[in-house]
């Protein structure tokens, strides 16, 4: 795996790193409480593959700088025009699922296929109280709380309680390095509070999911927020070519750090057909 950049048209170089290979090129897009680096076991992982493997971050995330205008479908576009004349595969995670999507529904000529690990969807409704479970609440409300007081850092803490562990597991159920870079890779993200969204225009890609025709993988964590399972499972009846929902035993919001190997599994299998 080597570093590179990839530049926007604004002249932002997008750092990313690649595992050149013969087969199809593989896109890795990070959550929004991460960078390219949660991508890094995966990526070893697929090194036996043969596909070319790129991962970059997305601005205000890891390496590449907050700086330009916050349009992620566009730098995606421009990875993607960088990187292969082929159509490729896009691998998204939460926020880079999202991003994902919308590339997806906007060139679908781009994009070869999709396999989707609990993203976010541009358009989908926000869930109220009353759908969310005690434990997202609690620590969503300690959350908001360290915000107003200017605590980044017990922010930087319940987050990873909140997507790495997950709201129904006890603090620290992931330790160790996992959980250390997850707290380096939220830092950076929380000092540079860019804006994560998919673009200048809320796409609405929730309500032309049935438009995407890429043959996709939807998967979530067992021990996700349940309210990103039940809408995985819905997003998996809406998108138009879906050929397998899965649910992953004893992970959270953030697989490829919990079980590189399974997910680089889970994206070769999706990309033999």
């Amino acid at each position: 795996m080597a570093a590179t950049t990839f530049i926007a048209p604004d002249g932002v170089e997008l750092a990313a790193d690649r595992l050149p290979g013969a087969g199809p090129t593989v896109v890795l897009l990070h959550a929004g409480v991460a960078d390219r680096r949660a991508w890094h076991g995966v990526v070893a992982a697929l090194a036996d593959h043969g596909h070319d493997v790129v991962s970059y971050d997305r601005r205000g995330f890891g390496e590449t700088p907050a700086a330009g205008e916050p349009d992620h479908v566009s730098d995606l576009r421009t990875v993607l025009e960088q990187a292969t004349d082929a159509p490729a595969w896009l691998v998204g995670n939460s926020q880079g699922g999202r991003i994902a999507l919308d590339l997806a529904l906007a060139e679908p000529d781009r994009v070869a296929g999709l396999v989707l690990i609990a993203p976010a969807v541009s358009g989908a409704p926000d869930p109220g109280d009353d759908e969310l479970d005690p434990g997202t609440l609690r620590i969503d409300a300690a959350i908001e709380a360290a915000d107003e007081r200017g605590d980044a850092e017990a922010v930087n803490r319940l987050e990873a309680w909140l997507w790495l562990d997950g709201p129904l597991a006890a603090e620290g159920r992931v330790a160790g390095p996992a959980r250390e870079l997850f707290l380096e890779m939220n830092a950076i993200a929380l000092a540079a509070d860019w804006p994560d969204d998919a673009g200048p225009d809320e796409p609405g890609t929730w309500e032309r999911l049935a438009e995407i025709a890429a043959p996709a993988t939807v998967a979530w964590g067992e021990l996700d927020l349940p309210y990103f399972a039940d809408q995985c499972r819905e997003l998996a009846e809406r998108l138009g070519n879906v050929r397998a929902a899965i649910e992953l035993p004893g992970v959270a919001h953030l697989p490829g750090l919990e079980d590189p190997g399974g997910v680089a599994r889970l994206i070769a299998d999706a990309v033999a057909g």
